[in-house]
């Protein structure tokens, strides 16, 4: 996992490290890697490194003095160098490293600029970095937008300039759109929020030493590897129902379909059974017809004691014909020991009944799993705009939207990297919800911990790798693609290449 942490965090990181080692030495960490960086990227894209031309902005700070280091040992590697400063101050140590190593410092108002940036393999923003607040300035905002419209490689140092580090946003009317964010020591929140997220690119942490004296993060993200832990293949003594059954009760006559996809993401977590609860409105019917391998029953859920975790809501409306109501089915299951995924029709009842915000608050206090799955309305309609009251419910919320945020009781919060604009229609959430269920159904993860919450977002990570992997087939991506994407999501995961 990687840990996001504020700039006032890693700048005391920074100086309790600089006061124990030799002067210079963090920078030349960095430089060390930024330099390594953006050598394999020039490899890959433009297939060497020597003979390459690489253009670094430089501001008057330490990004700057990155920058200068990683360029003398690019230049070293037999790539054209030109540093382009933009302040009337830089880093005279970087500096002087680059001139011995054969590259060329000039002012960025220097005639040479727009030929320089036109001719470019590679531009490297060395202008500012965390320590930064307000808008960037000319001349640094007039050659960030060269940078942007040039046909070039584009390699951010620790934190795209005019990108803030610990909200994401953008501060003024430009910042620089990297293909690659190479961060030093450790992630910074603003590389994974909305919208710094879509200015970094690919985000890659170079070591410098500064593990050890962070403290333990409040934001995390997931990586591949941690979220393979809660997709595992089946092992050689499992049956059914040591794989975990889930539990649905979800679509109605009027969104038949939400059941299917709910049923569809929860069978492709992993488990060894899926249960249908039958509201007798010809839902379950159907769901057998599609998935024969579906159960269904009409019995009470809290008789239901090989169901290890439960989704309730796609879908669901009120339907007076049988006296079949939407809140009488959740304090039902709001009683049963296993956890629960609340979405959709659930929410909406749950926004407007202060009795079973209570009931989940109680729950969360003795150690059950309820886990919370509203869209952006959904959430003001619980929660306002603010994280506080999502943290302080009892229950894991999965607060969807560009940068789906994991939102657990004791304020750990996991922000979601593989969750893309393609899932944004309908039904998608509704896989999201019943994946959700399946995996925590799946892995056991039945108390309100660490991995439970982890379990959750593995399962969000997924979610957004199938629609990554759906997309790829170039057309609007829908809810089925996602259900038929999972299983080659998953194997891809697990084989290791994945590609999306």
């Amino acid at each position: 996992m990687l840990g996001l942490y504020p700039a006032a965090d890693v700048r005391a990181a920074e100086e309790d490290v600089m006061s124990r080692v030799p002067a210079g030495t963090l920078m030349q960490r960095a430089a060390f890697g930024l330099a390594g960086e953006c050598a394999r990227m020039l490899r890959s894209v433009v297939g060497r490194v020597s003979g390459s031309k690489v253009v670094i902005l430089v501001g008057s700070g330490n990004n700057g003095g990155d920058a200068l280091f990683a360029g003398a040992r690019l230049r070293e590697r037999g790539a054209g160098v030109r540093a382009f400063t933009l302040a009337d101050r830089h880093h005279d140590a970087g500096a002087r490293a680059l001139v011995r190593a054969g590259g060329r410092i000039s002012p960025a108002a220097s005639s040479e600029f727009s030929d320089a940036i036109a001719q470019a393999d590679l531009i490297i923003d060395g202008i500012v970095g965390i320590g930064a607040s307000g808008p960037l300035r000319d001349p640094a905002d007039t050659a960030v937008i060269a940078a942007n419209e040039a046909d070039a490689l584009r390699v951010a140092v620790d934190v795209p300039s005019g990108i803030d580090a610990d909200s994401g946003a953008v501060a003024g009317d430009a910042a620089f759109r990297a293909d690659l964010t190479v961060t030093f020591g450790c992630a910074k929140p603003g590389l994974f929020a909305m919208p710094g997220r879509s200015w970094a690119g690919a985000v890659r942490l170079v070591d410098i030493g500064l593990a050890e004296v962070l403290p333990a993060p409040s934001r995390q993200v997931l990586q591949p590897i941690d979220v393979l832990e809660y997709f595992p293949a089946p092992a050689e003594h499992d049956y059914k129902y040591s794989r975990g059954v889930v539990g649905v009760a979800a679509g109605s006559a009027r969104y038949p379909g939400a059941a299917l996809l709910t049923i569809g993401g929860a069978r492709y977590a992993g488990v060894g059974m899926t249960v249908v609860l039958d509201r007798g409105d010809g839902v379950a019917r159907d769901a057998v017809r599609v998935y024969p391998d579906v159960v269904t029953t009409g019995e009470d859920p809290r008789k239901l004691d090989r169901v290890r975790a439960w989704v309730c809501g796609p879908g669901l409306v009120d339907d007076p014909t049988n006296d079949a109501l939407v809140g009488d089915l959740i304090e039902v299951l709001m009683q049963v020991p296993v956890p629960v995924v609340l979405d959709a029709g659930a929410l909406t009842v749950l926004a407007d009944d202060d009795a079973l915000r209570a009931v989940i608050r109680d729950r969360g206090e003795r150690g059950a799993v309820t886990v919370l799955t509203p869209h952006a309305g959904e959430y003001r309609a619980l929660f306002g705009e603010d994280a506080q009251p999502a943290i302080d419910s009892g229950a894991i919320v999965v607060r969807k939207g560009p940068a789906t945020e994991i939102l657990a009781p004791g304020g750990t919060v996991f922000v979601d990297t593989a969750g893309t604009p393609d899932l944004a229609c309908a039904g998608s959430g509704d896989v999201l919800a019943g994946l959700i269920a399946g995996v925590l159904a799946h892995t056991g993860a039945d108390r309100l911990d660490s991995t439970a919450t982890a379990a959750v977002a593995a399962a969000t990570w997924m979610h957004g790798a199938a629609g990554r992997m759906a997309a790829t087939a170039d057309r609007p991506v829908l809810a089925t693609d996602l259900v038929t994407a999972l299983p080659e999501a998953i194997a891809e995961l697990r084989r290791g290449d994945w590609s999306w």
